[in-house]
């Protein structure tokens, strides 16, 4: 049997990461600024991460949702703690797509309806109704297709408006990213989410924060849409928040109310995710992570301001999008090849900056140093 091929592989075996960063087959270093797509959020091979893990696996790895599970709960109260939504819900699943496919769902059993408002550019995930709700026909399969995704233009606060002056008693839902990720880097305007929270109060709608990866401290707030200061009725998470180790939630509104079988997961919340998780919160807390993410990325987004040949720079914290021009779209290939960094990119010309929230100016300087090399060496 051979692998389904459906990713362009670097011809590169990682063996080892550290910190920010990591060790191929042959013993070479590369700097991580990529962190497996927003995944290393507290860095690679922690040791409070590494012990807490051991830890557990030494007691026991999982057992089914049917029984205590006093981790669950743990999680639930630290996460609220951080986050500073104390009175919401956790619901624990495996992986963002699940996370926004049960945020939906959930809207939808609330209000009955079945309208759900995205935006171009969105990405959600791939699972039926978060593929469907994602802007790329591409990859929305015909069994995945349907009428009741509505895709509005990004901080377009005139169309939204019109839309729900049009539909706004069938609308069940309002899913955005804070910060779109695939989509470019593209900052939603506070202006637009707070817009976004009217309406969805109006109309009893429910306002989907897609934190996904915009959230887990990466902007420098816990989650990106509090740089608005809004509060959204459903929370998505996953990436950041197990730091390797596969885990989702969606964080739920209390005026939300569940009811048995309502939703449901094998996996999601067993032993040695709560304890990832645990982890991840614990590290972030004792190390101010989310205060380094701030600070860094306003570094780096300040230094790159002095980089002639960039376009924009947009981003929060430790999410950063780099456009050049077109004709520099193989700049992200020579940091890798050439200078030995890591990097993301949303085609064909943007460099995405998704690092580790404990990245020191060093790390950061580093980078600069590269990216001016390249960008030097194109003439």
């Amino acid at each position: 049997m051979k692998l389904f091929d459906v990713y362009p592989i670097n011809p590169i075996e990682i063996v080892k990461g550290v910190g920010s960063y990591v060790y191929d087959a042959t013993g070479r270093e590369y700097l991580d600024l990529y962190g497996g797509h927003a995944v290393i959020s507290i860095g690679h091979s922690h040791p409070h991460y590494i012990q807490r893990i051991t830890d557990q696996l030494n007691k026991i790895g999982f057992y089914s949702n049917s029984i205590e599970i006093p981790l669950q709960k743990q999680l639930a109260e630290l996460l609220g703690k951080v986050s500073d939504k104390k009175d919401y819900q956790l619901f624990l699943c495996n992986s963002g797509a699940e996370a926004n496919e049960n945020a939906l769902k959930l809207a939808s059993f609330y209000n009955g309806r079945k309208k759900v408002i995205a935006f171009k550019g969105a990405f959600h995930g791939r699972t039926s109704l978060a593929v469907s709700a994602t802007d790329n026909p591409k990859i929305i399969a015909p069994v995945n297709e349907t009428e009741n995704v509505i895709f509005l233009p990004f901080n377009d606060e005139d169309a939204l408006e019109k839309i729900f002056a049009e539909q706004g008693e069938a609308i069940s839902s309002v899913i955005i990213e804070g910060i779109q990720g695939v989509g470019g880097i593209r900052v939603a305007n506070h202006s637009f989410l707070q817009k976004i929270r009217s309406l969805t109060e109006q109309y009893n709608a429910i306002f989907i924060a897609d934190s996904v990866q915009c959230g887990y401290g990466r902007s420098g707030k816990f989650y990106s849409h509090d740089h608005a200061n809004v509060q959204a009725d459903i929370y998505s998470m996953a990436k950041g928040m197990g730091n390797g180790f596969p885990i989702g939630a969606i964080s739920i509104s209390p005026k939300i109310k569940p009811w048995f079988g309502e939703l449901g997961t094998t996996f999601g919340g067993n032993h040695l995710a709560c304890v990832a998780a645990l982890a991840v919160l614990e590290t972030m807390e004792k190390e101010q992570l989310v205060q380094n993410a701030l600070q860094i990325g306003r570094y780096l987004m300040s230094e790159l301001k002095g980089f002639d040949k960039i376009k924009e720079i947009r981003g929060e914290g430790l999410m950063i999008g780099i456009e050049l021009p077109e004709e520099l779209n193989q700049v992200k290939k020579d940091l890798l090849f050439k200078n030995h960094i890591f990097t993301g990119e949303a085609k064909p010309n943007v460099i995405r900056l998704l690092p580790a929230l404990n990245l020191g100016k060093k790390e950061a300087n580093r980078f600069l140093e590269a990216l001016s090399e390249r960008l030097r060496s194109y003439k």
